[in-house]
């Protein structure tokens, strides 16, 4: 059974929402508090996070990144009733995997859970899943594990995921819209720079210099390539 820790310190739509996912099946666990939520994110396996940015006490942001420190493999879809470009890509770059903003249909919500889920689960194709080398990269796609020259870096499934795509394609460019349809699936009714948002996160972590790329690289006018 999944279990998904809903943070939302509004009682109405905290009970809507975890009512919701429990008649899907999911575990559920609730919190009113980013603090509570941390202390529940170390004590149980939580799969997906469904956060608000907007809490008493430390905000959405600090606990996102709390616990991408904690647990870089647990999915993150924030909730907010924010609706600025700046906060969407905030949450994205401290290591959310999706964001959803209030108001929302409930099936949105699950549409997005399911497809973080298969994320998680390394949904892609399996002949391009396990362990593959790319110059001095080793991406281990079953267990979200990235090294360099063997030192690791930490990154997110949606990020590994990602990576698989294009080391799997590597010198190839795509559009923005094939990696959505590729990583975040075919019915993913989100932001589509997430994609953005999530190149630039995993640049940040593995070039030299994030604004000139030697390996996870812009084909001007087109799209993005792992470059070999």
């Amino acid at each position: 059974m999944k279990t998904i820790l809903v943070v939302e310190d509004e009682l109405s739509i905290r009970s809507f929402v975890c009512l919701n996912l429990r008649k899907k099946g999911y575990q559920v666990f609730e919190a009113e508090t980013g603090e509570d939520a941390l202390v529940l994110f170390q004590d149980q396996t939580i799969h997906v996070v469904i956060l608000d940015i907007m809490l008493p006490g430390i905000d959405g942001f600090t606990v996102c990144d709390e616990m991408r420190s904690l647990n870089p493999t647990a999915g993150i879809i924030m909730l907010t009733a924010r609706s600025q470009d700046e906060d969407k890509v905030k949450g994205l770059l401290l290591g959310a995997d999706d964001y959803l903003t209030k108001p929302f249909q409930m099936s949105e919500l699950e549409a997005r859970i399911l497809s973080l889920l298969r994320r998680l689960s390394h949904g892609l194709e399996k002949e391009t899943s396990g362990v593959m080398v790319s110059g001095s990269f080793s991406l281990d796609s079953l267990r979200n594990k990235l090294t360099h020259s063997g030192t690791e870096i930490r990154i997110t499934p949606t990020e590994a995921c990602l990576l698989q795509f294009l080391i799997s394609n590597k010198n190839k460019g795509f559009t923005r819209d094939e990696i959505l349809d590729q990583v975040w699936g075919t019915n993913y009714l989100g932001d589509p720079k997430v994609v953005d948002v999530n190149i630039r996160r995993i640049r940040r972590k593995i070039e030299p210099d994030p604004k000139n790329p030697r390996y996870l690289c812009t084909e001007w006018g087109y799209g993005y390539l792992w470059k070999e």
